[in-house]
Order: structure tokens, then C-alpha cells, then sequence
């Protein structure tokens, strides 16, 4: 059983030295797991990035998931992939990284979340429990009362992420989810590491 606690997911619009800075003081903070994504489709940066943050994670028990791109967690020989509703099917995706990597998968609605039960994957993540602005094209906003009701019919650990905050982390946390996702509210933050301690606090 992986620790999907604290999972931090990377601002792609941050350049490396941010990136380093961000990951460095995130973990120093507590962070459990860190998801690389890049949507600018540049393939050997999004390697050279996954690569910098390989080794600024190596020996931290913090695991590595590459976001959409299953070659390029291949190329690193990262921790693990997640995948969304439109990258490859999460089968094949099994049986090119092996039974000992991490797969995670996005759900968007009960449909999705239910055909989910039965896919080879380790962890899903609910998106968006409320409406973000990293993530414009969201159909349908789970709630907390959605996401507490996900947790209870799902065999598989939730990850609940979009639009969490020290405001409302608490209420997220109190539905039992196996994690929570968050972009902004550490990326952003002066203290990265100040802000996961503070995080992590006020999900006891």
C-alpha cells in the first residue's frame, strides 16, 4: 500500500530551477508523492525534467509518477504513471510498466469511477472535487458530498484533487480519501515546505 497522504502534482509553467526549489522544500515538508506533468508536448524536456526530479527524489522513499506519458516514465524509470480518461488504456499501460510500478488513474463522474473497480490500476484520482483553474475543462465538479460517497462504494484508494485548499482540506480529509492532490496551494506558496507542514497539520 502506497502513502497517497500529501500527493503534490507539478505547475508545468514553473522552470526548472522553481521546480527543483518546489520539489526540494515539499519534501522536506512532508509531501508523500510527487506527480511530474507536462502538457506542452515537448517530449525531451518533459525527460530531462523527469530525470532532474528522479534524482532529487532518489533515496527519499518519495515515489516519482509520470502524468499521461508512459515512455517517457519508461525513459526515467520513474515509479509510476497516471493516466487520464483519454491517454492509453490502463491495461496496456500494465503490461509495459510492470506489476511493481504505481498506475493511477483519473475518474470524472460514477460511470467512469465504476468501470475503474475492475482496471489493472493501484490508485484513482477524483477530479476535480470543486472547479480550478489548472483544469478548465471540468464537466462535473464532485463535491465533498460526492467524494465522500465515491470513497465508501470504491475498492480502490481515492486521491481527491481540484480546487483544494487550507480551507477546505480538513473537510476533504474527513471523507476517508487515501489522498489529496494539490497543484497551487504548495507550488505557489513562498514556503513550499511551510506550506505542506501546514497541510498536512490540518488534515489530523
Amino acid at each position: 500500500m502506497y502513502n497517497y497522504q500529501l500527493y503534490l502534482v507539478t505547475d508545468e509553467n514553473q522552470d526548472l530551477e522553481q521546480l527543483e526549489f518546489v520539489i526540494r522544500e515539499a519534501v522536506a515538508g512532508g509531501v508523500t508523492m510527487v506527480q511530474l506533468r507536462e502538457k506542452h508536448g515537448d517530449v525531451r524536456e518533459f525527460i530531462k525534467r523527469a530525470q532532474v526530479l528522479k534524482s532529487l527524489l532518489s533515496g527519499t522513499g518519495v515515489p516519482l509518477i509520470i502524468n499521461d506519458r508512459v515512455d517517457v516514465a519508461l525513459a526515467v524509470d520513474a515509479d509510476g504513471v497516471h493516466l487520464g480518461q483519454s491517454d492509453m488504456p490502463a491495461e496496456l499501460a500494465r503490461r509495459l510498466i510492470g506489476d511493481d510500478k504505481i498506475l493511477g488513474l483519473s475518474v470524472e463522474n460514477e460511470l467512469q469511477l465504476e468501470a475503474a473497480q475492475s482496471l489493472p490500476v493501484d490508485y484513482l484520482g477524483l477530479s476535480a472535487i470543486f472547479p480550478t483553474p489548472t483544469k478548465t475543462d471540468t464537466v462535473h465538479a464532485w463535491g465533498i458530498d460526492g467524494l465522500a460517497k465515491a470513497v465508501v462504494t470504491s475498492q480502490l484508494p481515492l486521491v481527491a484533487i481540484g480546487g483544494i485548499n487550507e480551507g477546505n482540506i480538513k473537510a476533504i480529509a474527513d471523507t476517508g480519501a487515501a489522498g489529496i492532490a494539490l497543484v497551487s496551494a504548495i507550488c505557489h506558496a513562498e514556503s513550499p515546505k511551510a506550506a505542506s507542514e501546514s497541510l498536512l497539520a490540518l488534515m489530523r
